[in-house]
């Protein structure tokens, strides 16, 4: 366990948090996006009031409301709207499908989704949207301003002036979000996060690392991602840095470009983006970066590579989340950095680590602490919760943590092949690829096998990939042969998900189909 956090720097509800930091840091410039129209402390919390009172007026106390909307200003204002009346913001893949939204909605209760029509058009979700109103009521944000007259505009002035009189009061223990797990391996978990959840989270980041008020967090991953939501908004905005939301992470040169233009000083985003930011940035395009912090998945030597070397030693810290523990569990510090671990744990959280039979070194991971949720959702109750036992989360990661706390990911429980009587980390498969063929993105995944249990796949977009360059590769470096797939499945593209994970879900069917065709 790390040293102590006050609880009373997180004892407070969300919006409630939000106006404290506007009497800290003064009234300045917080929030902006592409439109490039930034918002005050107090724009913010003016608008909140406006637009979440016309929601309240369509919903019910403590009703949970869906939210399909990119990163921008504007889901930032929706989402401290929904706050301000009491109401739950359910932040919605808009990229994992038609099956697995409806899913989510049913899960967690949802009847109304709030969402745009300018955006719906521009991210070509017409027919989505169709589907979805099919099972909820589409209340479209476009058509809500327009009935924003002088009335409305002058409570959002009065109401901008002494928030707590006009803010719905809530427990710091209610409900703060709904998110849903990324689905990497199944159907997506949902995920109540309290208030005292997030706003812990962000204290937990602030006193492990020095956040000055004067910088500026770039934030392109979507709010229904938990890094998105809770390190590309509210700590910012709990923090007193500008956050600059950007609406896809897909856009790898307007973001270069704009990083500079914005003055930014941290970028979030997942390895997969990074890497593709690194090779269209210009040398100058990160000089306003103090540093980089990857997370959801492991960060391959070749993006650090063009970090350390194209611009200047730009510091690429990796870190580590889970969407239960709001997300961040473990970062490096800008000081205490070290290539290859995630990190730190965060202040006040506490870690066990189980034996797994089979494995050796390391354990599987359990966490408790202020950030980590109560539970899920039950499957068959939108209202009930499945409680952890005794506040402990189970990862299924299997980490090594040092002396010093640095904690080294393994692999997932979940992710380890059991061949020819020997576990075998997937993780490892996919490193030795990487080793081998360091342009190219690879995946590994198993198959039941008659003789040895299971069997090794690797599926690569490298169009040269064979087996033998692999077997080379383990003699030379000591790995053991049982750990090169002797099958490769080429294709064009790595499927991922909207958060850049790779998709295995969608692999493993890939795979599966491909066999059965043979």
């Amino acid at each position: 366990m790390r040293a102590a956090l006050d609880p009373k720097v997180y004892d407070e509800s969300l919006f409630d948090a939000l106006i404290d930091a506007r009497a800290r840091y003064g009234d300045k410039e917080i929030l902006e996006d592409q439109d490039r129209h930034p918002l005050t402390y107090t724009g913010l919390i003016r608008a909140a009031f406006v637009l979440g009172r016309k929601i309240a007026a369509m919903t019910q106390p403590g009703e949970r409301v869906g939210v399909l909307l990119p990163s921008s200003a504007g889901v930032v204002v929706t989402f401290f709207g929904l706050h301000a009346f009491g109401r739950v913001p359910v932040m919605l893949n808009f990229t994992s499908g038609e099956a697995n939204l409806k899913a989510a909605l049913k899960t967690a209760g949802v009847t109304k989704i709030l969402s745009a029509k300018r955006f719906v058009t521009q991210a070509k979700l017409d027919d989505l949207m169709t589907a979805l109103g099919e099972v909820a009521e589409i209340i479209w944000l476009d058509d809500v301003r327009k009935t924003i007259g002088l009335a409305d505009k002058l409570y959002g002035l009065s109401a901008g002036m002494a928030p707590r009189r006009f803010r719905v009061k809530t427990d710091p223990d209610s409900p703060g979000v709904v998110l849903f797990t990324s689905g990497s391996f199944g159907a997506p978990k949902g995920v109540v996060l309290s208030q005292r959840n997030l706003v812990a989270n962000a204290r937990q980041v602030a006193t492990h690392i020095d956040l000055k008020p004067e910088w500026v967090m770039f934030n392109p991953l979507p709010t229904f991602h938990s890094l998105g939501l809770t390190g590309g908004v509210i700590l910012p905005l709990l923090q007193g840095m500008k956050a600059f939301e950007y609406p896809s992470p897909l856009h790898a040169k307007q973001i270069t470009d704009l990083l500079p233009q914005v003055k930014a000083s941290i970028l979030f985003a997942t390895d997969t983006f990074l890497n593709q930011y690194a090779r269209v940035a210009e040398p100058d395009d990160f000089a306003t970066l103090q540093f980089v912090v990857a997370g959801a998945e492991k960060v391959r030597d070749e993006t650090r590579q063009m970090f350390n070397t194209k611009f200047g030693g730009v510091e690429l810290l990796e870190g580590y989340g889970a969407t239960e523990a709001a997300p961040v569990v473990a970062v490096n510090h800008p000081d205490r950095n070290r290539p290859g671990t995630v990190g730190q744990i965060m202040p006040g959280m506490e870690y066990r680590l189980d034996t797994v039979p089979g494995i050796e070194g390391g354990g599987q991971l359990f966490l408790r602490g202020p950030n980590v949720m109560a539970g899920y959702i039950s499957p068959n109750d939108p209202k009930g919760i499945e409680p952890l036992a005794g506040g402990w989360h189970d990862t299924g990661d299997i980490v090594d943590i040092d002396d010093e706390g640095y904690i080294t990911i393994l692999g997932r429980v979940k992710r380890f092949a059991k061949v020819g009587g020997e576990m075998v980390s997937l993780l490892a498969v996919e490193d030795m690829a990487g080793a081998v063929w360091p342009d190219n993105r690879h995946a590994a995944v198993s198959v039941p096998d008659s003789k040895r249990g299971e069997r090794l796949i690797l599926v690569t977009d490298h169009e040269g990939a064979a087996s033998a360059q692999l077997s080379e590769w383990a003699r030379d470096n000591g790995a053991p042969e049982l750990a090169v797939p002797k099958k490769i499945i080429k294709i064009a593209i790595i499927p991922v998900l909207g958060t850049g994970k790779t998709d295995y879900v969608a692999i493993q069917k890939l795979v599966e189909d491909a066999l059965k065709a043979v």
